[in-house]
């Protein structure tokens, strides 16, 4: 019972830097908290209810809530954006509880209502940031309502901003399913972009402006050449699938941010300076302005990224079945590509990987090729969570901090006199150079003196090489097995679908009266 009781973060502290991503929850399917089970029971009949309907594509941590969201691609999901609270008695696999409440994730209703949820964002000015894209379906979409940003007050759960993006943002093939946040010098100088996979463009939100603008780049598109898929022991081919992943940097030295970005068909990753998505004006004129960054290499495939204000980058490899990453410092090309963890059983299609506050990495698999195009197996588990502190997951990468490196010219530098070390005594073993005991100083003699004749000092850096005390969860180990195939389905669909959504020629639109 031990090894499966989960303790909050912030009581417990990992024992062994070796461990990586831990499982901490697990379904064979998805379900929900209802308030009584007649309620439920009710749903079910009803078809308001279907729990093998549910995939979750989208998780983030924020305090005690960990955000869970579940497309409405078929029918019979009844709340589109949940959370799990993380200081409740520990399930392995916990009902979703939806946010702000059923109410609010009410299908059709455009005022008050959630329809159909991707990814989502918290703030550290705790506000979740969240896109309704509107829609309805998978086969045959349903337009139900206008793309619309909905802003929460994590500490109040109400919405204090919805804003309706303008039909110069969109197009008539635009599909969105990611986020990136962009906070300046104050909650007010927040910025937002959102990946427009379909429609090939990228719209910035102005939070002070309350303003929305789209800018256009053929780096949006996809790569004709790397459109072929092979996840779960399934191929098939994603080759419409254009920008997807972003994420955006630390502020650098200028003040403004980079955003990273790539298309999902596609193994490059791309960047341009927020300076740039920030100024409407520059939404003609700024080709020149972004950039290559360098290319993954094969099976460079992802839909999710996100970086650390170190500039670590994570990312998903959904052909490797693996969270990959990068340092930022580092030129952008395979031999810089570290692979943080890799699990052909719980990772297939890892959908999604975020950092929170205190450095911890989440990340989600949905076996989400499968779901799409075959016949997930409900006997089995298929969805996860993970974690794990960002230090201990990158540990023995490249990605890993190096440590600083002292020269010897500095140690020979005299930089302050001997008066500047009260308390520290000096000791001469013939060595030119000795420690003081207790003390970060170093002396430094005179080459050749017989005299305990000090010419200078010089103050080092402590360097730790400890464990680290990021804390977190008890570990639970992984599930051991054989490489996960999906040759066991039993009803094969179509395998030229969108990883999201069907493709911008299958769209049949109607208008859903609420």
């Amino acid at each position: 019972m031990a090894a499966k009781f989960l303790v909050f973060c912030g009581l417990v502290s990992l024992a062994s830097a070796t461990i990586k991503l831990q499982e901490i929850f697990s379904w064979n399917v998805v379900d929900w908290n209802y308030p009584d089970q007649f309620s439920k029971q009710q749903a079910l009949r009803t078809g308001a209810l279907i729990p093998e309907n549910a995939l979750p594509v989208g998780i983030e941590r924020w305090r005690n809530k960990l955000f869970v969201s579940v497309p409405r691609w078929r029918s019979g999901i009844p709340a589109t954006l949940n959370y799990i609270p993380l200081d409740a008695p520990y399930e392995p696999s916990p009902k979703l509880t939806p946010y702000p409440s059923f109410e609010g994730n009410e299908l059709g209703n455009c005022q008050t209502g959630l329809t159909t949820v991707y990814r989502v964002k918290a703030d550290q000015c705790d506000r979740l940031w969240v896109l309704d894209v509107g829609t309805y379906g998978y086969d045959n979409v349903t337009n139900v309502c206008p793309y619309t940003l909905n802003v929460f007050d994590l500490n109040t759960d109400q919405i204090i901003r919805k804003y309706v993006l303008r039909p110069e943002d969109i197009v008539s093939t635009t599909f969105i399913a990611n986020i990136a946040l962009d906070i300046g010098t104050s909650c007010e100088d927040t910025f937002a972009y959102f990946s427009d996979e379909l429609g090939y463009g990228l719209i910035a939100y102005s939070w002070e402006q309350n303003k929305s603008w789209r800018f256009s780049h053929s780096y949006f598109m996809p790569d004709p050449l790397v459109g072929d898929f092979n996840i779960a022991g399934l191929n098939f081919q994603w080759g419409a699938e254009g920008i997807f992943g972003i994420t955006a940097s630390p502020i650098g030295a200028d003040g403004y941010r980079t955003l990273y970005f790539s298309p999902l068909s596609s193994h490059t990753e791309f960047s341009v300076s927020t300076r740039i998505l920030r100024d409407e004006t520059k939404v003609k004129g700024s080709y020149k302005d972004f950039s290559v960054v360098g290319v993954r290499g094969p099976d460079g495939h992802t839909t999710a990224k996100v970086m650390d204000d170190s500039g670590v980058q994570l990312f998903n490899l959904i052909d490797q079945n693996a969270v990959g990453c990068w340092r930022s410092s580092l030129p952008y090309k395979p031999q810089n590509i570290g692979i943080a963890d890799k699990d052909d059983v719980g990772l297939v299609f890892p959908v999604d990987v975020k950092i929170d506050d205190e450095k911890n990495v989440w990340v989600m698999s949905d076996r989400m090729a499968v779901f799409l195009e075959a016949e997930l197996d409900y006997s089995d588990i298929n969805f996860r969570i993970y974690t794990a502190p960002l230090d201990t997951l990158i540990q023995g990468t490249v990605c890993e901090a190096p440590l600083p490196v002292l020269q010897a010219q500095q140690i020979l530098k005299p930089l302050q006199p001997i008066k500047a070390l009260p308390r520290a005594k000096l000791y001469n073993h013939g060595l030119g150079v000795t420690a003081t005991p207790f003390s970060e100083a170093v002396a430094v003699y005179r080459p050749g003196s017989t005299k305990s004749e000090l010419t200078g000092s010089y103050r080092q850096p402590i360097i730790k090489n400890t464990a680290p005390k990021v804390q977190n969860y008890i570990y639970i180990p992984k599930q051991t097995s054989s490489a996960y195939t999906s040759g066991q389905f039993t009803r094969p669909k179509s395998s030229n679908k969108n990883p999201w959504w069907n493709k911008a020629t299958n769209y049949n639109y109607e208008v859903f009266e609420p």
